[in-house]
């Protein structure tokens, strides 16, 4: 059963005091636009948004939205900010969307199994890439994208061309971009162990070793006081 955001639209000036009013009531000002509509202002209840935010699919989740007045439509949280201090959620877009349209999307990459490099050979995993961005229909959006990478040896990686691709979805990032790879611990330490080391000694010159002994030779020549 797909979920449900119930909204309430705002009227009046939109202004911050505006949004303001709206969240001391405990909902949370929204703005829902797309699909050749005028954009509505509406106020929805945040915990019907961190409901769908914190799903498995998150802002790629697709759900019903229902503005009072207006036929229901399917749509997607596009936008959402939150108060820094006490990261509660303070507005959100939301974009209506058609069933039979490509969207373009960012997917998480989930890592499945322990890189044999890191395993037996003692390396460290680099995840680089943590989410692709793909264009697919609505319905095709995955959560995430698994990858394997049991086989992964040192200076073994995984790029996006080595995900798993399939006629529904298409990846925009560039085939050769490195979603992770295995280095070894020398290689990491190795910057570090440079940084540390202590600048070379410059090589002496014969000038300025005889400048320095031209006063003690003339030191030497110099008669002693008489009594």
């Amino acid at each position: 059963m797909p979920e449900v955001i119930v909204t309430k639209p705002r009227e009046g000036v939109f202004t911050k005091n505006a949004a303001r009013r709206v969240r001391v009531t405990g909902m949370i000002p929204a703005i829902v636009y797309g699909a050749g509509q005028e954009p509505v202002a509406v106020e929805v209840d945040p915990k019907q948004v961190a409901k769908i935010l914190f799903s498995e699919s998150g802002h790629n989740t697709i759900f019903d939205i229902e503005i009072a007045g207006k036929p229901a439509a399917k749509a997607m949280i596009v936008d959402w900010q939150r108060e820094p201090i006490n990261d509660r959620l303070i507005h959100i877009d939301m974009k209506r969307i058609a069933l039979d349209k490509t969207l373009r999307v960012k997917v998480p990459v989930k890592l499945l199994g322990v890189a044999i490099g890191v395993k037996a050979a003692g390396g460290i995993l680099d995840h680089v890439l943590r989410e692709v961005e793909i264009e697919c229909l609505p319905i095709d959006i995955p959560s995430h994208i698994d990858v394997d990478i049991s086989n992964l040896g040192i200076h073994g990686a995984i790029r996006v061309g080595d995900l798993p691709h399939t006629g529904s979805i298409k990846f925009l990032n560039s085939e050769d971009a490195t979603i992770a790879h295995v280095t070894s611990i020398r290689e990491e330490a190795a910057p570090a162990a440079d940084a540390a080391a202590e600048p070379e000694p410059a090589k002496k010159g014969g000038k300025p070793e005889a400048a320095a002994a031209a006063p003690a030779a003339a030191a030497a020549k110099k008669p002693a006081a008489k009594k």
